[in-house]
């Protein structure tokens, strides 16, 4: 389990990141066509402090987030205490605390940047899907401009079409959404800037959306920064065919 460097240690300015990405909703609308989980059981892995869980709900027949970190399993507690179809557990990828065939859907967000390495995660996802389910996997696009740009300077070594290559190989289909982020004002948009980058990494991009957004004029709280950022969403179905022992 590798902690995660933004969201463990920056909770509140994690939360603040949550609120201001996808504003347009393009992520959700691509998933919901994607595989509609109306009706459906859930798993969110990685859930975080369960930002995402009472979406999934809105429609869900059940949905389980799942955490491997105890403060952040305590948050999402709090998040979805009023929620009678959702459920946080501890766990992590590679060992879900989830019986065979028993959800329609796994998500997973900003979990699996780096491909090779996360074999155990996906087939224990493959475990717990029954069959005709989803995998689904959203990352950040590391090859969009200009969010992907400023991750490739702090992780030189990062190789975007290797990464590519793999979830192909491991049959993912690949689709590339443009979304906007918009901030309520300069001090939020450099809150979450400086617990995702190094800090050059973080004062280069923020000085570059402040040049973006009217070279700083009007950034008073209240005004609006905007940030344009890439996703990936890989797709994977679990086949509802034959399904052999041990698949």
């Amino acid at each position: 389990m590798l902690p995660s460097p933004n969201i463990w240690y920056y909770p509140r300015a994690y939360e603040i990141e949550n609120r201001a990405q996808d504003v347009d909703g393009e992520i959700w609308r691509v998933l919901a066509e994607e595989c509609d989980w109306s009706g459906l059981d859930v798993l969110d892995v990685g859930c975080g402090d369960g930002f995402h869980l009472p979406r999934f709900a809105e429609t869900a027949k059940s949905v389980l987030g799942v955490e491997p970190h105890r403060p952040l399993l305590r948050r999402a507690e709090r998040r979805v205490a009023v929620l009678p179809s959702v459920g946080v557990r501890r766990g992590a990828a590679q060992r879900l605390p989830l019986p065979d065939r028993s959800v329609d859907l796994v998500h997973a967000r900003t979990a699996y940047f780096f491909g090779p390495g996360c074999e155990p995660g996906l087939r224990e996802a493959d475990r717990v899907l029954r069959p005709g389910g989803s995998l689904v996997i959203v990352d950040l696009d590391v090859s969009s401009e200009p969010y992907g740009r400023w991750m490739r300077a702090d992780l030189p070594d990062y190789d975007p079409p290797g990464v590519d290559a793999f979830f192909a190989d491991q049959g993912f289909r690949c689709r590339r959404v443009e979304t906007r982020w918009r901030f309520d004002g300069r001090a939020a948009m450099e809150a979450v800037l400086k617990i995702e980058f190094s800090a050059p990494v973080a004062a280069s991009a923020i000085e570059e959306v402040l040049r973006g957004n009217d070279s700083g004029q009007g950034l008073a709280e209240g005004s609006g920064v905007t940030l344009p950022v890439g996703y990936r969403v890989h797709v994977r179905r679990k086949p509802a065919g034959l399904v052999l022992p041990g698949s």
